[in-house]
């Protein structure tokens, strides 16, 4: 078993490349983009220094599926996904801002209450509730976009048109937008025993008009609890069952480390490593529905460029 923790290609008319936290973004002729998931993991907006093998499949098909089932909502950026680990799609001009909805009071927005907060991103949050509360209903939290090796930064709604970041209309029609891919998401976990419990969604233009890119509904992205445990676990104070990164997060954390200049990344052993494989591929199926297929490793260098190759040559470049 090993992990693509990097790409290093040069396809036809390619003009940039792009490394993010997670995925390498190479530009086709300035007008399509190679979306490969690598199966690198951050926490905290820090890369962490060993890959999760299939990491990268699950991300990429669990957001390759939900752009399909989301596209009557808002057209997105995928054109096809010819690899298990890519996604091909238009190029589209990245908005600043990301779109983050919470249905629930847990993660970031529970610590921050639990330190006093009582308002986030400009939302106000009444006092006396418990972790893992839902909200009545649910808010968005919205964050700058940030460079890399920087953390996104909470930001309202006022404040993003104050700032004249996006004026009042076009940030009003991006409320509507998340507002409806997340009830659709939450539909379709609660058809799989899943609480959609919140989750972020990027948008960018194209010829004028709104897209939904990036990833959707991935445990990157995203939060899940289990329905059918959820409200006995809530009333007795107990810790949700739950598919997310969080437990990562909450593992880096017991372990001394949450992104904070001068600490120090715990050792990633291979059991530890399996462990979280183990916990994104059953993310996968839960909230799909499918029996996960584990692509092999061998030559994956040489899969991938052919698949991308042949994709791009069905393209008017």
């Amino acid at each position: 078993m090993t992990a693509l923790s990097r790409t290093e290609f040069d396809f036809n008319k390619q003009t940039a490349k792009y490394v993010g936290k997670v995925r390498d973004v190479y530009t086709i002729n300035d007008d399509y983009i190679v979306m490969i998931a690598t199966d690198r993991i951050s926490a905290f907006d820090v890369v962490l220094p060993k890959g999760i093998p299939y990491k990268g499949q699950v991300l990429n098909q669990i957001a390759s599926q939900f752009l399909d089932l989301t596209q009557d909502i808002v057209q997105n950026w995928k054109i096809a996904s010819p690899d298990p680990m890519v996604t091909v799609g238009y190029k589209c001009n990245g908005l600043p801002i990301e779109m983050i909805v919470r249905g629930y009071l847990t993660g970031s927005s529970w610590r921050s209450y639990k330190a006093g907060a009582r308002e986030i991103c400009g939302v106000p949050i009444p006092d006396g509730m418990r972790e893992h509360q839902k909200f009545d209903k649910p808010i968005i939290t919205p964050t700058t976009k940030a460079e890399i090796g920087e953390h996104d930064a909470d930001i309202s709604k006022e404040e993003i048109i104050a700032r004249g970041i996006m004026g009042r209309k076009e940030y009003e029609e991006l409320e509507e937008i998340t507002l409806a891919l997340y009830e659709r998401g939450c539909q379709i976990a609660a058809e799989r025993n899943l609480i959609l419990v919140d989750t972020k969604y990027e948008f960018g233009k194209r010829n004028g008009q709104i897209y939904l890119i990036d990833e959707i509904h991935t445990p990157d992205s995203s939060r899940y609890f289990y329905k059918d445990t959820y409200q006995d676990l809530f009333d007795k104070g107990e810790p949700q069952r739950q598919l997310s990164k969080e437990f990562v997060r909450e593992w880096l954390m017991e372990n001394g480390f949450s992104g904070k200049e001068g600490q120090k990344v715990p050792e990633l052993t291979d059991e530890r490593i399996n462990s979280i494989s183990d916990r994104y591929i059953e993310l996968y199926e839960k909230i799909t529905g499918k029996v996960f297929v584990k692509e092999p490793y061998d030559d994956i260098y040489v899969r991938i460029e052919e698949n991308v190759k042949n994709m791009l040559s069905r393209l008017p470049l």
